[in-house]
């Protein structure tokens, strides 16, 4: 009596437990990633709130930490802004970096960065 021997189709448990641990670990990064994009969209909008509100350098700092302490800010605060007549107005300019702590040893350094002034890369 001879046996057919069917071929097999799917995956072993093997490739299932790699394709499932690397899934994870990009998980666990947008996790970490995610809360960071957050903050950055939020201190672009309190620098468009602050540069709105304020004419002079000081009304702009002072505007910026009150939208700060509200929208939970803590990467840059109003003295670490840059900011710069541009003929009746003001521009404001920011930059900061976020070390993501990730396993061990291993961070993930992000730089941010961002303008007001017309024509530059925001």
């Amino acid at each position: 009596m001879r046996f057919k021997t069917k071929s097999q189709r799917g995956v072993s448990i093997l490739g299932l437990l790699i394709t499932l641990a690397i899934l994870g670990g990009l998980v666990v990064l947008g996790m970490k990633i995610v809360p960071s994009i957050a903050e950055y969209s939020s201190i672009k909008k309190a620098v468009e709130l602050a540069k709105a509100s304020g004419s002079t350098v000081r009304e702009i700092q002072i505007s910026f930490d009150k939208q700060a302490d509200t929208s939970y800010i803590t990467s840059i605060a109003g003295k670490d802004l840059e900011i710069t007549r541009n003929g009746d107005k003001m521009d404001v300019a920011f930059a900061y970096q976020k070390k993501i702590p990730l396993v061990g040893p291993a961070s993930l350094v992000i730089d941010y960065a961002g303008t007001t002034a017309k024509g530059a890369a925001k």
